[in-house]
C-alpha cells in the first residue's frame, strides 16, 4: 500500500460522514413524497440544467427497478456507451446510488459534487417556502455528477411514484414500467388504478414506453396516459417478453423476443422468473433507445455479454454456504411472491430459516403470509432504521402467521443471524438447510456488512 493511502481513505471517510450528516438534517425523508417539482427545477436552472446534457432511460414500478436498471446499465456499457445510473435506496454506502461506467463515484467525489452544489440548495432553501428533501438533493447531484463526467446516457430508477419524483425534471424519451403492485399506500394510494396514476406520471409526450405485464386495474390507467401523451407503447407478453427460461448454475438461461427479434442463449446470473421479466424489459429498453425494432436487431453477442455481466447485490444473492445464506430485499407482499417462486424456482432446500426485518410502514402481516409456506422456522428482529417496526411487533403478526413453535425473537440483527445459522446447522446433516435473510432494503444491507460482503 502507498504511503498516504490510509490516511486518505480515513479523510475520505470523515467528509463523507459530514456530508451525510448535512443531508440527514433534509426533512422529509426519502420515504415521504412532496407533490411539488418546483424545488428541483430551479436548482437544475440555478446549475445550467445538468438533467437535459444527456438522454435519460427512465424507470418506474413497484418492484424491480434497480434489477433492470442494473441490466440495463450493462447492456449499454457492452455496446460502448458511457452510462451514469442512479438508484435508491442503497445498500452499504449512499455512492452507490450514483454509477458511473458501472461503478460508484468515489466518497471524495461525492463529497465534492456536494461542496459544489450546497450553495445553491441553500440558494433554493432560501427562496422556497420549504427546504429541498434529502432525495431531492442526491437526485441533484446525480444529474450534476453524470454532466461532469459526461455520460452519453443516465438510466434513472424513481426514488417513489413518479409524477411528482424528483427524478421526473428529465422528461426522458425512454421509459419503462415495471409491474405495479400496492406499496406506499399512504403516499400513492389505496388502489392499483390511483397507484399506477402517479407512476404514469413518467410518461411524456413522444415517449417510446416498454410495460411490463400488469394488472388490468394498472393496465388501463398506463394505456390510457400513452394515449393521451403521444407515447409509443410496447407491452410485454405482445411485443416483447421471456420466450423460455431454464435454471442454470448460478442464474438460469433465457431466449427472449425484443422489439427487432429473438435473442437465444441468454445466460443471466440471477435467480427467478421475475428476473427473466426484467431483462425483457431491459432489453426492449435499449433496442428502443439504440434504436432496434425498425432497424433491426441488436448484435446478439453483445446482448448476451451485458446479461452475462449484470449483478444485482441483495436480490437472492448467496453469501455463504455450509449452510447457504440468501440475502433478497423483497420489502412488500408483491416482491415477496416473486422471491418465494425464485426460492423454489433456483434451490433445493428441504429446510430453510427465514430472517426478518421490515419498515414500520409496510404491510408485514401480508409478507409473512406470503413466506410461511416456503419456511420451516422464523427468526424476527429489528434492523438499525428509525423507522424499524419493533421487534415485539413483529413477533406478534408472526406467531399468528407461523404459529408459537416456529418463531424466535431476536433483538439485534446480528445475534438473529447468528440464531438462523445454527438453526440451520442443526438440520445440516440430512442436507438442503438454508437461510433467508428478507423484508427489507436495510435488513438486507446491514446483513451484508455484517456477513463481511462490502
Amino acid at each position: 500500500m502507498p504511503v498516504g493511502c490510509g490516511a486518505s481513505r480515513d479523510v475520505a471517510v470523515v467528509t463523507l460522514q459530514r456530508v451525510l450528516s448535512e443531508l440527514a438534517t433534509r426533512y422529509p425523508a426519502e420515504d415521504k413524497m412532496v407533490p411539488d417539482l418546483e424545488r428541483i427545477r430551479l436548482l437544475c436552472d440555478l446549475l445550467g440544467s445538468p438533467n437535459k446534457a444527456y438522454p435519460a432511460i427512465h424507470l418506474t414500478g413497484t418492484n424491480g427497478k434497480s434489477s433492470t436498471a442494473r441490466m440495463v446499465d450493462a447492456l449499454l456499457q457492452g455496446f460502448g456507451l458511457r452510462p451514469g445510473r442512479y438508484t435508491s435506496p442503497h445498500l452499504d454506502s449512499v455512492t452507490e446510488r450514483i454509477t458511473i461506467d458501472g461503478q460508484p463515484i468515489s466518497e471524495e467525489r461525492f463529497t465534492e459534487v456536494w461542496d459544489e452544489l450546497a450553495p445553491f440548495v441553500e440558494l433554493v432553501d432560501s427562496r422556497m417556502p420549504e427546504r429541498m428533501t434529502f432525495f431531492e438533493v442526491l437526485t441533484a447531484m446525480a444529474f450534476a455528477a453524470f454532466a461532469d463526467a459526461p455520460v452519453d446516457v443516465a438510466v434513472l430508477e424513481v426514488g417513489l411514484g413518479g409524477a411528482w419524483d424528483a427524478t421526473n425534471v428529465v422528461e426522458a424519451a425512454t421509459a419503462v414500467v415495471l409491474p405495479v403492485g400496492l406499496d406506499h399506500v399512504p403516499l400513492l394510494g389505496t388502489t392499483l388504478a390511483e397507484i399506477a396514476t402517479e407512476k404514469a406520471g413518467i410518461i411524456h409526450s413522444g415517449a417510446t414506453v416498454l410495460l411490463a405485464q400488469q394488472d388490468p386495474e394498472a393496465a388501463e390507467v398506463l394505456l390510457r396516459r400513452c394515449v393521451e401523451v403521444g407515447a409509443t407503447v410496447a407491452r410485454e407478453g405482445l411485443e416483447f417478453g421471456v420466450v423460455s427460461r431454464q435454471t442454470a448454475v448460478g442464474g438460469q438461461l433465457l431466449s427472449l423476443q425484443g422489439l427487432s427479434g429473438r435473442y437465444d442463449d441468454i445466460y443471466l446470473p440471477l435467480h427467478g422468473a421475475h428476473q427473466a421479466a426484467n431483462a425483457a424489459a431491459a432489453l426492449a429498453a435499449v433496442e428502443a433507445f439504440l434504436g432496434g425494432g425498425d432497424k433491426g436487431m441488436l448484435d446478439a453477442d453483445l446482448v448476451r455479454e451485458g446479461f452475462a455481466r449484470t449483478a444485482s447485490p441483495g436480490r437472492l444473492e448467496v453469501v455463504r454456504t455450509s449452510p447457504t445464506v440468501l440475502l433478497d430485499a423483497a420489502h412488500n407482499a408483491h416482491g415477496m411472491q416473486a422471491t418465494v417462486a425464485a426460492l423454489s424456482d433456483a434451490f433445493a432446500f428441504t429446510h430453510l430459516v427465514a430472517v426478518v426485518a421490515v419498515l414500520g410502514d409496510k404491510d408485514a402481516l401480508a409478507m409473512l403470509e406470503v413466506l410461511e409456506p416456503a419456511v420451516a422456522q422464523l427468526v424476527v428482529t429489528q434492523n438499525g432504521s428509525p423507522r424499524a417496526m419493533p421487534v415485539d411487533d413483529l413477533a406478534d403478526l408472526a406467531r399468528d402467521v407461523f404459529g408459537e413453535d416456529r418463531v424466535q425473537i431476536e433483538d439485534a440483527l446480528d445475534d438473529a443471524l447468528s440464531t438462523a445459522v445454527g438453526l440451520a446447522d442443526a438440520e445440516a446433516e440430512y442436507g438442503g438447510a438454508g437461510v433467508l435473510v428478507t423484508g427489507s432494503v436495510v435488513t438486507v444491507g446491514e446483513a451484508r456488512t455484517l456477513l463481511h460482503r462490502g
